[in-house]
């Protein structure tokens, strides 16, 4: 489990200057381009206004002289950014869902350690063989005596919030803060390990 943190400053990033919470993305209304085939030969010509949030959508159907086309649908700029945003917020969404399985997490585990600390594949085998013993790398883990939850086993479990609060479902915020403490009090996970093999506790 992990210990506590107060000597480390580890609450410094909750302060209203310092705090690292990772907003909550507000729902996004996604402008999606829809493609109609108008069959019938009766169709008349039209223009028809599609209002949603900060975009005007135009479509313009097949006219009766015309060939059956699919239909056209204009966007503006501002509805071509929601839908850049919504993609975004779809990878991270399939990001989370994965790293709710053991594996996923691990590859999630991995893939940050090395952007965000240039941790390799050497200390990347500490950290999975210290967090595979703390919770076999499920982030729903918890020590029904100490309280410690998590992937990491934080110790108190709150202490997650510095990163976001959504700590109890997002194994992601789960192991961000795991790696962020371990860079602060040990450096590196090969040096949590072997305070862990120590005292069954880092």
């Amino acid at each position: 489990m992990v210990q506590t943190l107060e000597r480390a400053g580890f609450d410094h990033g909750r302060s209203e200057g310092g705090c690292m919470k990772r907003e909550v993305l507000a729902p996004l209304m996604a402008a999606a381009i829809l493609f109609t085939t108008v069959n019938s030969a009766h169709a008349q010509p039209a223009q028809v206004a599609l209002d949603l949030p900060e975009a005007r959508l135009k479509v313009s159907p097949p006219g009766d002289s015309e060939p059956t086309w699919s239909t056209l649908l204009e966007m503006s700029e501002a509805s071509s950014v929601d839908s850049m945003e919504m993609a975004m917020v779809s990878v991270m969404v399939a990001k989370v869902e994965a790293a709710r399985k053991p594996k996923g997490a691990k590859a999630v585990g991995k893939e940050l350690a090395k952007e965000k600390y240039g941790w390799g594949s050497y200390q990347y085998s500490c950290l999975n063989t210290l967090w595979t013993r703390e919770s076999h790398w499920n982030y729903r883990a918890r020590n029904p005596i100490t309280g410690a939850h998590g992937i990491p086993q934080a110790l108190p479990a709150t202490r997650m919030e510095i990163i976001s609060s959504d700590w109890r479902s997002n194994p992601i915020t789960q192991i961000e803060w795991g790696l962020r403490y371990i860079s602060i009090r040990y450096e590196t996970p090969c040096r949590a390990l072997a305070k862990f093999k120590r005292s069954r506790y880092y």
